[in-house]
């Protein structure tokens, strides 16, 4: 029974965790891999997804590109 409750826990903390994480991307404005990709599945089951690095580039190109919103 210890070693369930053990393991109950740890997966309760690891979820919390990657809660926190995904709202400090939000707050700070960083992008957020795993919410693209979860949405991807849910959303477009089965069309291509992009990898890491690619899905960073499109979301800052999109923030700070031309025809974004800019202070100067």
């Amino acid at each position: 029974m210890n070693d369930e409750c053990e393991a109950g826990a740890q997966r309760w903390l690891g979820q919390n965790l990657r809660s926190l994480c995904s709202v400090c991307r939000q707050v700070f404005g960083m992008p957020d891999y795993e919410r693209y990709l979860a949405h991807a599945a849910g959303l477009h089951p089965g069309a291509p997804v992009l990898s890491r690095s690619e899905y960073c580039a499109l979301v800052i190109e999109r923030r700070y590109g031309k025809g974004g919103a800019r202070c100067c």
